[in-house]
């Protein structure tokens, strides 16, 4: 990829000793040019991978610390562009077979094939998970990461029980993995330094009622994929019975594979109201009501047999 590039991701970064920024350098260089081979492969020979091994395992060494360099290039590169950023938050598992996962971290439980007892065979899956943010242009440009978060888990016993126990809605988003979303989507506008161009994009995951708090407190925008059906109004209805009594405001076209690879093509009814979408039940004395913007996108008999 060229001496080029790697400089610029360098410029705003420091490990505090100048042989580990050359060394981060010359990494960078390798693995840019082979993205995805091991290390061994990548550095072509064992003096530079020892030095990348010797690299990572040194204590001054942080993801943080790498990563700087590329979040200010992210934000000139922004800083550089016109109009609307998005921001797509989501989590992603690296996953490593190893005979002491605990060295690692877990990931989860993973359910198997079925045995003869009936029993599902259960296995651990360790490795580490990253919650990172990507600004992209309209035009879909990656402008670079805004934020990342890597971390790994204990392993969890009796965790559905404690769920049957006590309720989700009820515990701190401090004390949850949730609040993941909430400080990529603070990091990312700060870095942006343009909250009112910033619109972060999340899965159902980041349906969290603390989230459009913070948004609206950072004067930034968001777009998620509701999984909560909340109340809104006054709290004697619900987000999906105002949109059941709302009128369709269009029609949108969208073209997509299946699973097969083949070309489909959906027609989706749109419909968009704005209305008052109040917090959780257990949380309504510590965040006020937000009046949010809410869009409902339905496929009208959708064609028989069409495997997505």
């Amino acid at each position: 990829m060229g001496q080029h590039w790697v400089n610029e991701e360098m410029t705003g970064c420091d490990l505090g000793d100048a042989r580990l920024n050359q060394r981060l350098a010359v990494m960078l260089e390798a693995l840019g040019d082979r993205p995805d081979k091991s290390l061994p492969t990548a550095f072509q020979d064992w003096a530079n991978t020892k030095a990348a091994y010797r690299f990572f395992a040194n204590e001054n060494v942080s993801e943080d610390k790498i990563l700087e360099g590329h979040f200010a290039a992210s934000a000139l590169r922004i800083q550089a562009t016109d109009g609307p950023i998005l921001i797509l938050q989501d989590t992603t598992e690296f996953s490593f077979k190893r005979s002491s996962p605990e060295k690692i971290g877990f990931i989860n439980e993973s359910t198997g094939r079925k045995m003869k007892e009936g029993r599902h065979l259960k296995h651990t899956v360790c490795g580490l998970l990253m919650h990172a943010s990507l600004a992209i242009t309209t035009e879909g440009l990656p402008l670079g990461l805004t934020a990342a978060k890597f971390w790994t888990r204990n392993k969890f016993k009796g965790t559905e029980a404690l769920k049957r126990k006590v309720n989700p809605t009820r515990v701190p988003i401090e004390q949850k993995e949730s609040m993941r979303w909430l400080d990529n989507l603070q990091r990312s506008t700060e870095l942006a330094g343009s909250p009112e161009r910033c619109v972060h994009i999340g899965d159902r995951e980041s349906d969290i009622f603390e989230l459009f708090c913070l948004a609206q407190d950072l004067g930034t925008y968001f777009l998620i994929r509701s999984c909560v059906d909340r109340l809104a109004e006054e709290g004697g209805t619900t987000i999906s019975q105002v949109m059941a009594e709302t009128q369709v405001s269009g029609t949108h076209d969208i073209h997509f594979r299946d699973k097969r690879g083949n070309q489909q093509q959906a027609t989706l009814s749109v419909k968009h109201a704005k209305m008052t979408v109040c917090p959780p039940i257990g949380k309504q004395k510590k965040y006020p009501k937000q009046k949010l913007g809410i869009i409902f996108a339905e496929e009208k008999n959708p064609p028989e047999g069409r495997s997505l």
